[in-house]
């Protein structure tokens, strides 16, 4: 199996369980935070659901700077926008992964804003580190709905919801 094949068969796996936790986004809870440091659920949600975009960032450029493409989210309103914006990021992942080229992910990848660089690594090891995001991001959303009173769906086996 190609690494990249490899890469889009986890893509599907972790997209199964995160679709399940962002349909469990209330609308009227968008702008709930736990913490003034916390981002809200609108900002969680909506970096969860744009994370698959940056399989495109990796393979298909050398680097991004927020110095140049400052980051600008993507607007949602409610949970149907959620789950739509998700749904076509992963496709956008997905046709990514079926066209790129194994030797890209032996290339560098940098993360910066103008001179400083907040992360360098190869193209595979950004992609990793890209999926990893998605689970860390998603297990906090875990958190904000529990603390909400939302059932929380299972991840890799059946939650205490669903026990």
């Amino acid at each position: 199996m190609s690494r990249l094949t490899s890469f889009a068969s986890e893509l599907e796996r972790e997209a199964a369980t995160t679709r399940k936790m962002l349909e469990r986004v209330p609308t009227d809870k968008m702008d709930w935070q736990p913490h003034p440091k916390s981002m809200t659920v609108r900002q969680l949600a909506t970096h969860i659901a744009e994370l698959p975009t940056w399989i495109d960032f990796t393979l298909n450029q050398d680097e991004l700077d927020f110095a140049v493409n400052p980051y600008q989210p993507v607007p949602i309103a409610n949970t149907g926008e959620l789950v739509n914006y998700f749904e076509k990021s992963l496709e956008n992942g997905r046709k990514v992964l079926a066209a790129g080229q194994e030797e890209e992910l032996d290339r560098t990848w940098k993360l910066r804003e103008g001179e400083a660089v907040y992360y360098e690594a190869s193209k595979e090891e950004t992609l990793r580190m890209t999926y990893c995001q998605i689970v860390h991001h998603r297990a906090q959303l875990g958190v904000y709905l529990r603390l909400l009173d939302i059932p929380i769906p299972g991840s890799y086996g059946p939650s205490a919801d669903e026990a």
